[in-house]
């Protein structure tokens, strides 16, 4: 065990502190006497595995959760009895990852919700709500339209209207849950500002990212989570991200991404003049082999997604040609190409990859529900059970039971239900749409294990991914897309950053 180590704000009173805080959901233990403490002014690091208790954490402090055991104290007053209102009263705030905006109203009706008290036959001051929307969103440098509805923002612009209503509340502790994961770098960057900004004023800020070079450039300190436990309290200054990871995961950083080596066949999967005008790919030739993975690469809105949607049948095919072990297929719906034996993992798992309300059992069971699970019209609970079972001890999913509802999962094993979803159909090839987007450093290498072990079972991978490491990491060859075509297939050995970054900015011979 990594003995637990202490940063330097030790001085200051601290805005929030969790001491020996423990929480358990039946028989498994969230928290397991973890401390924490921010600081005004300061921005605090939140690292771990998914399923190390990060959201658990931040659902004590929010009020969500009530401990088992441990003390809370805010403003230097323990708080008991802590629930969503009196946190919020006490200046707690959190935006996540997933905006949770009212998309029909505007953005100043949504501002309003969070700051204005409600009454009987009371009157709307409709120029007073826009100039306090107007006011607070200047304050954050967001050039953002009070009467725009909700749901016609960019996710960036999301963000910043959460940040301003948690701002409207009087927010002093900021919880940001992997605010950046949806967004491009540059939006990306400009939310960092804002963040150091918020600090200067002296709001404490609790960041919660996966990714390790932006928590290097933003955050004062770190805790680190393994297992509900709290391993390691850091300054960030000097602190380098393979000790970062070694905290998190027990293991070196080396360990995490092999990449396996595993003999080639024959092709799977040819597409020859594939195209489809609604998605705007076009002229596509590509193969994929037995036991290959062949790595879409692209800047965003380059094609990869909408190629994937293509193969998948989700946008049909408009001109060219899909081959399945050299026969022509005609891909029109997802059904056929489920049952030629294509399965595709989306981008977004939450909306497309898994039902969350639904259960690891169900969830497992969906896809080959009618052709093995069921019998004269009913259902075989057993054997559906049974495919569960080996699913979760096959993929390690770190569950209470194959009956725990999958929204009850951290993100990572969310992500492996959705593997053993499709691995059930036996499928020949395998779409993955960044399938270790927002999962952290532990999962993302056992994910990672899961698709070795895919194609030394001969299956033919495509994989798409915004990590241009990952791709390089992972691929037996790298497709480099640029507006819907692919700009040149590069072998592994010549794959590099830099050329697949010319290629995809049209800068290459």
């Amino acid at each position: 065990m990594t003995p637990a180590l202490s940063g330097a704000i030790t001085e200051v009173p601290a805005l929030l502190s969790l001491a020996g805080v423990r929480k358990s959901f039946g028989a498994v233990q969230a928290l397991r006497g973890v401390d924490f403490a921010l600081h005004a002014g300061e921005v605090h690091a939140l690292l771990g595995e998914n399923g190390a208790g990060k959201s658990t954490l931040i659902k004590l402090i929010t009020g969500a959760h009530r401990a088992d055991a441990g003390r809370i104290v805010v403003g230097g007053h323990e708080e008991p009895r802590l629930d969503p209102r009196r946190a919020k009263a006490l200046g707690i705030a959190a935006v996540y990852q997933q905006p949770s905006l009212f998309r029909d109203l505007s953005v100043a009706e949504n501002l309003a919700l969070g700051s204005e008290r409600p009454g009987l036959l009371r009157w709307i001051d409709w120029p007073r709500r826009r100039r306090m929307a107007t006011e607070v969103l200047d304050r954050i440098g967001a050039d953002i339209d009070p009467g725009r509805v909700a749901g016609s923002l960019s996710m960036a612009e999301q963000q910043l209207v959460e940040i301003a209503r948690a701002l409207l509340t009087g927010a002093r502790i900021l919880i940001l849950d992997e605010p950046t994961a949806a967004l491009p770098s540059h939006d990306a960057t400009r939310l960092l500002d804002l963040v150091r900004g918020l600090r200067s004023t002296g709001i404490g800020i609790i960041y919660i990212s996966h990714r390790l070079d932006e928590v290097a450039a933003i955050a004062d300190r770190a805790t680190v989570l393994r297992d509900g436990t709290s391993v390691g309290t850091l300054p960030m200054q000097g602190l380098s991200s393979d000790a970062i990871i070694r905290l998190m995961v027990g293991r070196p950083v080396a360990e995490l991404h092999p990449k396996r080596q595993v003999t080639i066949g024959a092709a799977v999967l040819e597409c020859r003049g594939l195209g489809c005008t609604a998605s705007g790919v076009a002229a596509i030739d590509l193969t994929v082999r037995s036991g290959e993975i062949v790595g879409l690469a692209g800047l965003v809105g380059a094609g990869r997604s909408e190629l994937a949607r293509v193969l998948f049948g989700l946008t049909p095919a408009d001109a060219g040609t899909i081959l399945l072990d050299g026969r022509p297929l005609a891909i029109d719906r997802p059904d056929r190409a489920i049952a030629a034996g294509i399965a595709y993992l989306p981008e977004d798992r939450r909306r497309h990859g898994v039902i969350p309300a639904m259960t690891v059992s169900e969830n497992t069971a969906m896809a080959v529900l009618r052709r093995h699970l069921v019998r004269f019209g009913f259902l075989r609970r057993a054997a559906e059970s049974s495919l569960a079972e080996d699913a979760v001890k096959r993929f390690a999913v770190r569950t209470a039971g194959i009956d725990a509802p999958v929204e009850t999962l951290s993100g990572g094993n969310q992500q492996k239900v959705a593997f053993a979803r499709w691995l059930a159909t036996r499928p020949r090839v395998v779409i993955l749409d960044e399938p270790t987007q927002g999962v952290d450093v532990g999962a993302k290498s056992e994910i990672h294990q899961i698709i070795g072990d895919l194609v030394a079972e001969g299956v033919a991978v495509i994989l798409i991914s915004s990590d241009l490491p990952e791709v390089l990491g992972l691929s037996d060859r790298v497709a480099v897309l640029r507006q819907g075509r692919i700009a040149d297939i590069l072998e592994r050995a010549e794959a590099t950053p830099e050329r697949v970054l010319s290629l995809a900015l049209g800068r290459a011979a």
